[in-house]
């Protein structure tokens, strides 16, 4: 599978007539696997390190697997642009209050980042997103790390991009991680803000018996998912377009 991504990612540049590949490193595994599958078309690849206020050893990860690309992947280049200090020019002309709009604006901070540098390398955004996030429960931000120009593991569980990590070398420090989308000051994970682990997402996800025949966890788990779903679709459907000749109710 990994030889057929990267196939598709070199046959997509090329096709697209760009220069090179352009991803950011959070330290986590999907964005560790992505590098990799880029780096392996032989390509120009450049990782973006970008911390905000970052905990260390997320920052340390995300250091460490750049450091392995390097070594492994001569057609890899790297930046470092630390935005703590752009950010926190935003957050003092709204205040701290709302905290979840203040993590996706670092979101959004990375994907303006990633685009200057595409912008400037006649590269393509690369997405780090997998199936669950993307199209399972919305765990990602409008117009911050949804906003890619392709998407090599969209179609992959959680649970197959590890397997696929594993395979292809990926340092232990992130394979063993807990996922986290790097938001916040501390270190919470995924899991601690969505309620449920990815193996129990991707199996509700999956399901389609009677949701009544279910008991215990295995309910919960079916109603955290939904909940996540349907809460955030606006995130994963085409943005509503008023359409002029279209009947009014």
């Amino acid at each position: 599978m990994n030889k057929k991504i990267s196939n598709w990612l070199k046959h997509y540049l090329e096709e697209a007539n760009m220069d090179c590949f352009v991803i950011g490193i959070s330290g986590g595994i999907d964005s560790a696997l992505v590098s990799t599958l880029c780096a392996r078309t032989g390509k120009p690849t450049i990782v973006v390190s970008m911390p905000i206020n970052q905990e260390r050893t997320q920052l340390e990860r995300a250091e460490n697997h750049i450091k392995w690309l390097k070594e492994n992947y001569p057609n890899v280049e790297s930046y470092t642009k630390d935005l703590s200090v752009l950010f926190d020019k935003f957050k003092s002309l709204f205040g701290d209050e709302h905290k979840l709009a203040l993590a996706n604006s670092r979101s959004r901070l990375r994907m303006v980042t990633l685009y200057q540098i595409a912008g400037m390398n006649k590269g393509l955004v690369v997405g780090t997103g997998n199936k669950v996030e993307d199209f399972g429960v919305g765990f990602f931000t409008k117009y911050g790390d949804g906003g890619v120009d392709i998407s090599p593991i969209g179609d992959l569980t959680k649970t197959e991009v590890r397997v696929m990590a594993r395979e292809l070398g990926i340092i232990e420090d992130i394979l063993v991680a807990k996922p986290t989308d790097g938001l916040w000051d501390d270190d919470r994970t995924d899991e601690d803000q969505l309620g449920a682990t990815y193996p129990e997402l991707e199996w509700a996800m999956e399901f389609e018996n009677d949701p009544e025949e279910l008991v215990g966890r295995a309910k919960e788990i079916y109603y955290i998912y939904h909940t996540f779903h349907n809460q955030n679709k606006h995130k994963m459907e085409l943005i509503p377009i008023f359409k002029k000749h279209a009947e009014i109710k």
